[in-house]
């Protein structure tokens, strides 16, 4: 027997929904020109010393990562997928010394946005990691 869950408000939806619009449109973007293999990705995934060729794997994989976020029942396993995308992009700055605060915590500013948006969103996840008691 699961235990009972009460109901989201329509402030805390709309603020998740807002908070994990975002990042979301973000993505998308950075996953399209990936995938177009814009010259200034080019230039930026050769700065980083990964090969030309992984440009359009990142974008196809990112992508799907974020659809995976934007549909409301697959957010969880969206989430999840892009927590450890964003941890690789985490990685890769902090490999090549890029600044902590500008470069290397950006992919984790993201990923605050989209647990943050889901969080506030889906009362399940709420009821798992009850931060404040009577957040509805």
């Amino acid at each position: 027997m699961q235990p009972t869950v009460p109901p989201t408000s329509a402030k805390l939806l709309w603020t998740g929904r807002i908070l994990s619009a975002l990042p979301i449109l973000f993505l998308l973007f950075d996953g399209a020109v990936k995938v177009m293999q814009l010259p200034f990705v080019l230039e930026g995934t050769a700065k980083v010393g990964y090969p030309l060729g992984t440009v359009v794997s990142l974008g196809v994989t990112l992508l799907a990562c974020t659809v995976l976020y934007a549909i409301p029942r697959t957010t969880v396993l969206g989430a999840i997928l892009l927590t450890g995308y964003l941890g690789g992009a985490v990685a890769t700055h902090v490999r090549i010394g890029d600044p902590m605060f500008s470069h290397a915590l950006f992919p984790t500013y993201f990923g605050t946005l989209i647990w943050g948006g889901l969080f506030l969103r889906e009362p399940r996840l709420r009821a798992l990691l009850p931060f404040v008691k009577s957040i509805h």
